[in-house]
């Protein structure tokens, strides 16, 4: 009988349990048919706790380049949601935009006239069959993405990109040559290599050309012992942007020696958070 009794108390707990079960959701994905990528593209957007459409409220707006689910989305935005509540208060509560990949390498690189460079970082010509396409990622991240997140999300004019390896050159990229694309920007292990460094031989000029707008620009580099090429080419932006990146730009180097160019990234973006935004609530 008592044996009975447990079974029937037992179901009824799990069946209880059963009923209350809510799915835990942290933000939603869209699709946007870009004419610039001719294709679709796909962005999963986090809202922060309290987003009210009705309400004059506005937030800053942080872009995650390499942003799929199975990507970077869900911890960088833990970062972010973790950095935002009320007894954290490091920056204020802001909307993620992960931006899903079709063909990262392709859109991150820009156009080469060859690929000769690839053999002295370990590289096969065949493992990038498409390449070059920066240039159009670009335009359309400045005009289909931006606009659309700004046309139906309520957002003022902050905004944060993160990128790291051929992500981290896209963003230096967008860094030299459009500036105003963003005001913060969180840049690691930056794959500057591509092109036998070109972006950093350019980086002088294009810098003296655009240097108006105030920007706040992290570099972290992991190991140089893993790859002593991207730990230089990392340091030599670093000291491309402070000699002649203007009063206007001001830099956050990190070195995370304990941590190697896979495993970097979710330490490096809450260093950056930490460093750009020093102060926590408690101690402003």
């Amino acid at each position: 009988m008592k044996r009975s009794i447990i079974i029937l108390l037992l179901f009824i707990s799990t069946f209880s349990f059963a009923q209350s079960e809510n799915a835990i959701v942290i933000g939603h994905s869209k699709e946007i048919q870009s004419k610039v990528l001719n294709e679709k593209r796909k962005i999963n957007i986090y809202l922060p706790e309290g987003y009210n459409p009705n309400d004059t409220t506005q937030y800053p707006v942080i872009y995650i380049i390499d942003g799929g689910v199975e990507e970077d989305f869900f911890h960088i935005t833990g970062i972010i949601r973790f950095n935002t509540q009320p007894w954290i208060n490091r920056f204020p509560k802001s909307i993620v935009v992960g931006i899903e990949n079709t063909d990262r390498r392709r859109d991150c690189s820009f156009a080469v006239e060859n690929l000769d460079f690839l053999k002295k970082m370990g590289f096969k010509k065949e493992q990038l069959p498409s390449y070059g396409g920066s240039a159009n990622y670009i335009k359309f991240i400045a005009t289909e993405l931006q606009p659309y997140i700004d046309g139906n999300y309520k957002t003022n004019h902050h905004k944060t990109v993160i990128g790291e390896s051929f992500a981290g050159l896209l963003a230096t990229e967008i860094l030299l040559k459009h500036r105003d694309l963003f005001d913060t920007y969180v840049i690691m292990s930056p794959s500057l290599w591509w092109g036998n460094e070109l972006l950093l031989k350019e980086a002088p000029a294009l810098l003296a050309a655009k240097n108006k707008t105030k920007v706040n620009v992290y570099i972290g580099a992991c190991n140089k012992d893993e790859n002593i090429i991207m730990h230089e080419d990392a340091v030599a932006l670093r000291d491309l942007l402070k000699k002649y990146g203007g009063a206007e730009t001001t830099v956050f180097y990190d070195y995370l020696p304990d941590e190697v160019h896979a495993t970097m990234m979710h330490q490096s973006v809450y260093n950056a958070f930490k460093m750009i935004y020093p102060k926590t609530a408690y101690q402003k």
